[in-house]
């Protein structure tokens, strides 16, 4: 008794909110749990560590050192053969290393830049992958609810032939009917349940996608009543305008273009002179015989500027340049192709509202047909069997239409919301 007085506290309690607090919560399992987007958050706390390495390079390195060496010299002899005593030496010597670099060939500057051009590439990685999963989410949410209603659809459309055909049977048995009317309704009660194993092997399939993205189990009752709005542009032209302004994939690739222009100023760099200095203060202990301990302080400046590395250096540029121009033709290739997806999204998204609308109109007009043929044919007029099956026939396809309608208008949104990078949390209102 307490477990059913559970479920039906827990039924009224899903019953009473919002499809959209409902479809957020599910969202934000999702972004909470999924592995690629975890992977994604590590790989930016990864990146950002770069600047702190480039950084470093600017900074003296301070490095301690210590020896002990121990010799013993036997059978020693003088230049007349004459043997000496055999000695022992232990030698002890502690250093303290400070290295500075003066000047690198800016090599040091464009390895900071481009550790910060990694940082921002690395955030918008991470902005490409939520916006995939909330898409992912969406997807897997609507698409089961439509699976759900189809399965509803096709249960109820079941049930009335099951009635009609034992109508039928009685009917037949008056004489008001043929036999090859109750042909028809059992052929049509066939074929309905049919279609009803159908809907149920796409529901499994809906539930495993939905398990699977989510990583939580599919409740057993899901609805979805339009509550969810969301901040849309309101034209093609403003769409493009942020999608060139805010699409990941599109920043991705600029800032790819960014990198490899630092990295051939980095190659460029490496065949330019460099300075260093280094000071080094060391102690010696029994250095010899007759010295037993010293100090030493030495201040030593480099200057290098390496010319030919067997062509190493001269290859590497080459290469860079390659890649920089590789990643500049690919960059403008994004910025058409962002330009191609962002017109098909809008109009997707346009075209989705209209069908939506004239599912709605198709959907009405069914029912009132149906109404109309199913209270003729009951009433013994002149309507026939095949009418009153053609009828709940449409009816049925018109339910199913308009519910596709509404999944896809609702996706079309998220589709758009992505592909102007806008899609987050935050986008979507209560």
């Amino acid at each position: 008794m307490k477990s059913i007085l559970k479920l039906i506290i827990i039924f009224l309690f899903v019953s009473n909110l919002k499809a959209d607090e409902v479809f957020l919560k599910y969202l934000e399992s999702a972004l909470k749990n999924n592995p690629k987007l975890n992977s994604e958050r590590s790989n930016l706390k990864s990146v950002k560590q770069n600047i702190n390495i480039s950084r470093s390079e600017f900074l003296p390195s301070l490095t301690l050192e210590g020896s002990h060496t121990s010799s013993t010299s036997s059978n020693r002899t003088d230049s007349s053969g004459s043997a000496l005593s055999d000695t022992n030496l232990d030698t002890e010597t502690k250093s303290i290393i400070i290295d500075q670099k003066i000047f690198q060939g800016f090599q040091g500057y464009n390895s900071l830049k481009k550790s910060k051009l990694e940082v921002e590439k690395a955030t918008f990685e991470l902005k490409k992958v939520e916006q995939e999963i909330i898409l992912d989410t969406a997807n897997v949410y609507f698409n089961l609810i439509f699976k759900d209603k189809n399965k509803k659809f096709n249960l109820s459309n079941v049930d009335l032939f099951e009635r009609q055909v034992e109508l039928d049977k009685a009917r037949l048995q008056k004489g008001q009917i043929t036999l090859t009317d109750l042909a028809q309704s059992e052929s049509s009660l066939a074929r309905a349940n049919a279609k009803l194993i159908t809907a149920e092997t796409e529901l499994l399939g809906a539930k495993a996608n939905f398990e699977r993205v989510i990583q939580k189990i599919p409740p057993e009752n899901i609805f979805f009543q339009n509550g969810i709005s969301m901040n849309l542009p309101q034209s093609l032209k403003r769409s493009i305008d942020l999608a060139k302004k805010n699409n990941p994939e599109l920043l991705i690739s600029k800032y790819e273009s960014l990198i490899a222009e630092k990295n051939l100023n980095i190659e460029k760099s490496k065949i330019s002179p460099t300075a260093s200095l280094n000071y080094t203060k060391s102690e010696n202990s029994e250095l010899s015989s007759t010295i037993d301990k010293t100090d030493e302080e030495k201040v030593m400046a480099t200057i290098r500027w390496p010319i030919i590395k067997g062509g190493k250096n001269f290859s590497s540029i080459k290469k860079s340049r390659f890649d920089k121009e590789k990643a500049k033709l690919s960059y403008e290739d994004s910025v058409n192709k962002v330009k191609t997806d962002t017109i098909n999204a809008w109009s997707n998204y346009q075209s989705a509202e209209s069908v939506l609308l004239a599912t709605k109109a198709q959907l009405k007009a069914s029912e009132i047909a149906n109404e109309g043929i199913t209270l003729e044919y009951d009433s013994g007029n002149t309507r026939t069997t095949l009418e009153l099956i053609q009828s709940r026939s449409l009816l049925l396809d018109s339910r199913i239409e308009n519910a596709k309608a509404e999944r896809d208008y609702i996706i079309s949104k998220f589709k758009l919301l992505s592909q102007i990078g806008d899609l987050s949390l935050g986008s979507i209102k209560n």
